[in-house]
């Protein structure tokens, strides 16, 4: 691997940018992250074989993207701002494995966009690590999720707040849809926290490293994506009874009953309390499985 390519100064970098005009959009959640030893703590605790495929969302200048082209076998960026898709692919130009795409990493809410085609190799494994833009980390970690090859890990820098989210236990407030349709694929921990300071523009909330690997048992893309709709439905009644819910759900209560038993899932149970199992087996109950 040859040797990591030294970072100009970030005065630099800012000087180049404001001469072009540029601005950091709120829209877009453009936080740059320049703090160099978290950069190198984030490849670090990604833990990833030498040879990993990578795919790294919002890489902004490239600051990140550097210690990962220096770690891995190949890097592909998604980069939404024409603006700095030259200035990352400038500095990861030491790297020839590495190269940054003008894509959105969105197509909508409810859709990947275009760019992962082309990010994701055609077969083998593969691995998403980034700091991601706060405006689209909880959509583009359930649409990835719910891919049929999703990434075997992530390590992404987000939110705190949300990071408890995707790491939420059943019967809590961190437990929601959210966290149903990334665990449903993967085991989930939060990682070290990641101070304001880190980042220009500063934000106004902590941030936090969020480490997903792939279950074992991985169920199939058509099952994950029934148990997140599911999941979504209930759970926007999250305090009430499961059987009244599901009951409203289905519109039928004896249908309901009927599920809940073959489930083996408490019709009296709130339905914040259903884990992850007991999502499965009510999703196999209402699919005659």
């Amino acid at each position: 691997m040859s040797d990591r390519a030294p970072r100009p100064p970030w005065q630099s970098f800012k000087a180049a940018l404001d001469a072009a005009g540029f601005r950091p959009s709120k829209r877009l959640g453009q936080n740059f992250l320049l703090d160099e030893n978290t950069a190198r703590a984030i490849v670090e605790d990604a833990a990833l074989p030498e040879a990993a495929h990578v795919v790294e969302v919002g890489p902004g200048c490239g600051f990140l993207s550097v210690h990962l082209a220096h770690a891995v076998g190949r890097l592909v960026c998604l980069e939404v701002d024409p603006r700095l898709v030259p200035v990352a692919a400038g500095f990861l130009e030491p790297y020839p494995h590495a190269e940054v795409l003008e894509a959105d990493a969105l197509a909508g809410k409810h859709a990947l966009g275009e760019g992962w085609g082309r990010a994701v190799p055609q077969e083998g494994p593969w691995h998403l690590v980034a700091n991601l833009p706060y405006s689209i980390s909880a959509p583009v970690l359930a649409l990835v999720a719910g891919m049929e090859r999703p990434p075997t890990s992530f390590t992404v820098l987000v939110q705190e707040e949300l990071a408890d989210r995707l790491g939420g236990s059943p019967g809590t407030a961190d437990w929601g849809a959210l966290t149903v349709a990334v665990q449903v694929s993967y085991r989930v921990r939060a990682g070290r926290k990641v101070p304001p300071g880190a980042f220009s523009p500063r934000p106004r909330v902590d941030s936090r490293l969020a480490h997903g690997v792939l279950r074992e048992d991985l169920p199939g893309a058509e099952e994950r994506s029934r148990v997140r709709v599911l999941a979504g439905s209930l759970l926007q009644r999250r305090r009430q009874m499961v059987r009244r819910v599901l009951a409203d759900h289905l519109g039928e209560r004896a249908l309901a009953e009927a599920a809940l038993e073959r489930a083996g899932v408490d019709p009296e149970a709130r339905v914040q309390a259903l884990d992850l199992a007991a999502w499965g087996r009510l999703e196999a109950a209402l699919n005659g499985r």
